[in-house]
């Protein structure tokens, strides 16, 4: 345990020092046993700062905080939490309405996640990120998925599932879109990583917003879930209020 929670600092530290590693999600677990979901949102560009997070009732979601500047909403406003029969679902894009819309049919998100591709964002190709927490007792535990453009010919997309049978107390799995700031931007690799998630639930927030790069960081909004009862709690900050 000692070597991971040296792991854990490890990985925080270089998510603190990273500039850019644009949109991320974490999900795990708090000391006191609250499942949580983050999601962050970062920005370079005036378009891609010009946002708020917002909650409407168990969602989550984006709307623009200068609405007659807004450009390409197609790629920045939508629903980045959702809830749908015991299941949490997180993104970073439009397709947390498709993973919802399967579950609610009976299908799976890997089912929702083949029917898209990565972000039409080109030179970028930005990737489509989400993870999910099941509470209603059948699949999966937890996931984080990955939807990428292939190296080879960015018009087809390769597609990365990680399923996690629990979490620990006290840490957290991370996937963000970039590796860091570049032109174009480089998309994330390898696995998720192990981040530590010290503290009481109402500390997280800021412990995780202040490691975000302060020039570039615009929200974050935290879900904290009682596995019990399955209900839920959401915290929002955002740069523009």
């Amino acid at each position: 345990m000692d070597n991971l929670m040296r792991e854990a600092g490890e990985n925080l530290r270089r998510l603190s020092e990273n500039t850019y590693p644009g949109r991320g999600i974490v999900l795990g677990q708090s000391p006191g046993g609250k499942l949580l979901q983050f999601y962050w949102i970062m920005g370079r560009s005036e378009n891609s700062r010009n946002r708020l997070l917002v909650q409407e009732g168990c969602t989550v979601r984006t709307e623009p905080f200068e609405g007659s500047t807004l450009e390409n909403p197609g790629l920045v406003i939508y629903t980045a939490m959702n809830e749908v029969a015991g299941q949490f679902i997180v993104s970073n894009g439009d397709h947390t309405d498709t993973i919802c819309e399967v579950l609610k049919t009976g299908g799976s998100y890997h089912e929702a996640l083949h029917k898209r591709n990565h972000e039409p964002d080109e030179p970028h190709f930005t990737p489509r990120i989400a993870g999910g927490i099941n509470l209603n007792g059948g699949g999966v535990p937890a996931w984080l998925a990955m939807v990428k453009a292939d190296p080879f010919d960015s018009q087809l997309s390769n597609r990365f599932f990680y399923e996690f049978s629990q979490f620990n107390p006290g840490f957290g799995w991370c996937i963000t879109t970039y590796r860091g700031d570049g032109t174009p931007l480089p998309a994330y690799s390898g696995e998720p990583f192990v981040l530590p998630l010290q503290g009481e639930e109402d500390e997280l927030m800021g412990w995780l917003w202040y490691r975000l790069n302060e020039g570039n960081r615009v929200s974050l909004a935290l879900k904290i879930i009682d596995p019990n009862s399955h209900q839920s709690e959401t915290k929002i900050v955002n740069k523009y209020e």
